[in-house]
């Protein structure tokens, strides 16, 4: 089931895959995100979940969730390229993966979002992401795209398994997780949740 796409994509397909990067950072200053973490910092990698710069950064816990994207649009754009194989080249695919996160990105940055989270998830203080992060976000998942366009399938979901079971026994949250508080709130698993401890999620050791 591996794809036959080149690793490279035509120049042109980078630009629009630039523009659309560059078009969703727009959109989320119009917005009156922040551009960077409010502490004036930009960190490559910030791990303590429950802290004030948490989702203000390159990377952090949720990273593997953007990777594990890039690995879920790759599979859409593969069964799209078997049932109509010349309209969606790798650029293409690319494309629609970066529309697809960057909008999850602006909604993900709405109020109506943000109070969700509040109300039925564990992130009773969360404010939204800076800009930075929520391009790094699009940025992982690019990774996680071209990652899984050289990688057998058993080994990209592998990797998707791993990345799933460690984050989620590190800080007990998760890809999965994350949707199912925000679709479907269990309140059985936000009190798991809640009693997470340690230096990862509380930043105390």
């Amino acid at each position: 089931m591996r794809m036959d796409w080149p690793l490279r994509i035509s120049k042109f397909s980078a630009l629009i895959a630039f523009l659309l990067f560059l078009l969703f950072g727009a959109i989320l200053w119009s917005m009156g995100r922040p551009p960077i973490c409010a502490c004036g910092d930009i960190k490559l990698l910030h791990l303590v979940v429950q802290s004030s710069e948490n989702s203000q950064h390159i990377t952090d816990w949720y990273t593997p969730s953007h990777i594990i994207h890039g690995f879920l649009f790759y599979g859409a754009g593969y069964l799209l390229r078997r049932k109509w194989p010349r309209l969606f080249p790798l650029g293409v695919a690319i494309s629609l993966a970066i529309l697809a996160e960057g909008a999850w990105e602006v909604m993900e940055n709405s109020s109506v979002i943000i109070d969700r989270y509040r109300e039925v998830t564990i992130s009773y203080g969360y404010a939204g992401d800076s800009i930075v992060n929520s391009l790094a976000d699009i940025g992982w998942m690019i990774f996680g795209f071209f990652l899984a366009s050289r990688l057998p399938w058993k080994a990209t979901l592998a990797f998707a398994l791993f990345f799933e079971v460690f984050v989620g026994y590190m800080i007990r949250d998760n890809l999965a997780l994350n949707i199912l508080m925000l679709v479907a709130p269990v309140e059985s698993v936000k009190e798991w949740q809640a009693g997470a401890s340690g230096y990862w999620v509380t930043g105390k050791s």
